[in-house]
């Protein structure tokens, strides 16, 4: 029998992959709030997305049965949430789980009383109870119960929960400056020595990356050891970066053959992927290769860099140049199987290649995971070619065209969910890897590939009088974009100037800025809340500052406004940064895993920005020559003359039609030189 629900009108492909299940699902609204508090009836708000394994689990097991649908229909309010369109009720509801259980993740599975305050929940329920953990049914049955039983206790445990999510939102209301510079410039420096060695207390330094498995990109733990290595030249800060980069690109959480990777791995080696592909990973990955290649210039990282962005434009790219959120780790309900080989489908694909290309890859009869092989590479190439006394360069051809046979195989199969609306803060990201990817490699495509999303960007989102939307799906934006959404595009314009000279971007930028100020703001810490102030349906306005699977809005607004107020001279803007960092400088450096970009940020406080102006004929040139430079605690604008608007391009015109390269410090500049690599020297490796 079909069922339809409510979700069929939806556009986020999460829910409408739950329209025509049993239970009579609501999309979150007025509509089903309403429903509760008139029916008197606890709500069951279930969120997840589209590329979530055990969401697709439970929902075969338990949202598809008839029987349990009727349970849940009977005795509650059922809402379904797209957290990635909606990740503002997925944080406050996130919090509460964890303040209940001490663990979370998806699905999320909450009960609310009817005015929208949590009292119960938990992620994944079994359809029968299955080690200690209660089936679903049961909890369904056993929550009713309650509810109607002991209202009274529940009600009561739901405000003393929403009261630990406000104090727990408290933070910065009463703080001790401690950032004193430049008088604490000493300390700062002391300081980044400890969140280094705080770093390395958790670094594998076999297989690099950090903790045990499960095991994350991490990312801008990443950046932060390259940024390290930067000021102190510290050998095991760069090989413990480097190290954590090459294991994921030879692992199976990159893809081998079609590009891109995974979200996370399931193991220590990172073999096995948790097969889902999203474009904020991707995004932050390629930052991090950028950083790389510019500081070791290994092919290993242009090359990932390449692939990835390859992937990008092939499978996760409108036609209208935005980026779709992710691809499913299922297909035909199995996770991985649409990455996965068999030693026979190789075999019979490469023919006479074939096992020179399984010995490389690690492909076997027996499988390396679950008796198929996810292609990997244990040995690097160097050492492989040696060992096989094979020519690198006839080798790498060779395995190129074995992998485009294979991923032409793929292409056949039947491809796992595509996830295709279009999330502002994420795009932004990818937009920022272009930029960083474009300086560099110098690869053209890249800088026009930025421009043209940002040119999307710009006229998709809009929503009038200056706000955004947070997400974009079939010609409509809708949901009033969040902080991360506003700091992100923010960063990115700033990137896309630094690549372009283009100082329409910053002017964008400045804008938006003066929007995030003026809806977001908590004026009495200097911090930033996730939802605008103009938003209702929510229990708590929270303020992130956490950097998780993306950075914190907060600590990329603290780098927006250091940033910008250097650009426009506004000394506010600069101490607003310094006071946001001020405010979590304990908890950053005791955490510094758990707030990367601040950590890079408190780097930079070190001896601030350095300002660096090209001007001249040939500033083009010479800018692109010091983008390929990694120098990480730079403000850079060029043209081709100078521009009043800007302190930094203000009153400085080069004899003789040169092209100068101005490098200042509160816009107090030293004697300019034409030669970028000359600004490598005065700059890289000042020792903290």
């Amino acid at each position: 029998m079909q069922y339809t629900n409510r979700l069929v009108s939806e556009s986020s492909p999460y829910l409408q992959q739950h329209a025509h299940n049993p239970v009579d699902w609501f999309p979150w609204g007025e509509e089903a709030l309403q429903k509760a508090r008139q029916e008197d009836k606890p709500i069951l708000v279930s969120i997840g997305y589209s590329s979530c394994h055990w969401c697709h689990v439970m929902e075969r097991e338990s949202f598809e049965d008839v029987n349990t649908a009727g349970l849940m229909n009977q005795h509650f309010i059922n809402i379904k949430i797209d957290r990635e369109e909606r990740p503002d009720l997925d944080h406050v509801y996130m919090d509460a789980l964890q303040a209940m259980t001490g663990s979370g993740g998806w699905p999320l599975n909450v009960f609310l009383t009817p005015d929208l305050k949590p009292f119960y929940g938990g992620t994944y329920f079994p359809p029968v109870k299955l080690h200690n953990r209660a089936s679903w049914t049961e909890v369904l049955t056993a929550i009713s119960k309650a509810f109607n039983e002991r209202r009274d206790e529940i009600e009561n445990q739901a405000e003393q929960l929403l009261q630990h999510l406000k104090d727990a939102n408290s933070f910065g209301l009463t703080q001790k400056p401690i950032l004193d510079l430049p008088a604490g410039e000493l300390f700062i420096k002391r300081q980044a020595d400890v969140m280094f060695a705080n770093i390395m207390q958790s670094a594998d330094t076999v297989w690099g990356g950090f903790g045990k498995a499960p095991k994350f990109p991490q990312t801008f733990t990443i950046r932060y050891l390259l940024q390290y290595y930067y000021f102190t030249q510290n050998q095991t800060a760069l090989q413990q970066a480097c190290l954590s980069l090459d294991k994921m690109i030879a692992g199976g959480i990159y893809d081998q053959v079609g590009g891109g990777f995974a979200r996370y791995s399931t193991d220590a080696e990172w073999l096995a992927p948790h097969f889902e592909k999203m474009l904020y990973d991707n995004a932050l990955l390629v930052m991090a290769l950028s950083d790389a290649y510019k500081i070791t210039r290994h092919e290993r990282y242009k090359t990932a860099i390449k692939e990835t962005l390859d992937f990008s434009e092939k499978e996760m790219t409108s036609p209208e140049n935005g980026f779709y959120s992710a691809l499913d780790a299922d297909s035909e309900g199995v996770e991985g199987k649409y990455y996965t080989w068999s030693k026979k489908e190789v075999d019979e694909l490469l023919k006479e290649d074939a096992d020179l290309f399984c010995s490389f890859y690690d492909i076997s009869e027996d499988g390396n995971w679950e008796h198929v092989n996810i292609p990997r590479v244990k040995q690097n190439k160097d050492a492989f070619c040696a060992d096989h006394q094979l020519d690198i360069a006839v080798f790498d051809s060779k395995m190129k065209i074995c992998r485009s046979k294979l991923l032409d195989a793929r292409n056949k199969r039947i491809r796992p969910l595509l996830d295709d609306k279009v999330i502002l803060g994420w795009n932004a990201l990818m937009n920022s890897a272009y930029s960083k990817a474009f300086a560099a490699t110098g690869v053209e495509e890249y800088r026009t590939k930025a421009v043209s999303n940002m040119a999307f960007l710009l006229n998709a989102f809009q929503t009038g009088e200056g706000l955004f939307a947070h997400v974009y799906k079939n010609g409509e934006a809708k949901h009033p974009a969040f902080l991360d959404d506003y700091a992100f595009l923010i960063q990115s314009l700033i990137h896309l100037q630094e690549i372009t000279s283009q100082t329409i971007y910053l002017e964008k930028a400045k804008e938006l800025a003066d929007v995030v100020i003026r809806h977001f703001a908590e004026p009495e810490t200097g911090y930033f809340y996730f939802t605008p102030s103009n938003q209702e349906d929510i229990i708590v306005r929270k303020k992130e500052i956490y950097d998780g699977a993306t950075p914190s809005g907060n600590a990329i607004m603290a780098f927006n406004l250091l940033y910008l107020g250097t650009i426009y001279d506004n000394q506010y803007w600069k101490n607003q940064s310094i006071k946001m960092l001020d405010g979590l400088q304990e908890i950053v450096i005791k955490y510094p895993g758990s707030f990367g970009v601040w950590s890079m940020l408190y780097l930079n406080m070190v001896d601030g920005l350095n300002e660096l102006a090209v001007i001249g004929k040939e500033f083009a040139e010479k800018r692109d020559e010091i983008l390929g430079i990694y120098l990480p605690d730079i403000v850079l604008q060029s043209a081709s003359e100078e521009d009043r608007k800007f302190p930094l391009l203000a009153g400085k015109t080069p004899p003789f039609a040169e092209t100068l390269i101005y490098l200042c410090r509160n816009y107090s500049c030293q004697v300019p030189t034409p030669e970028p690599l000359k600004i490598k020297e005065l700059l890289s490796f000042k020792g903290i």
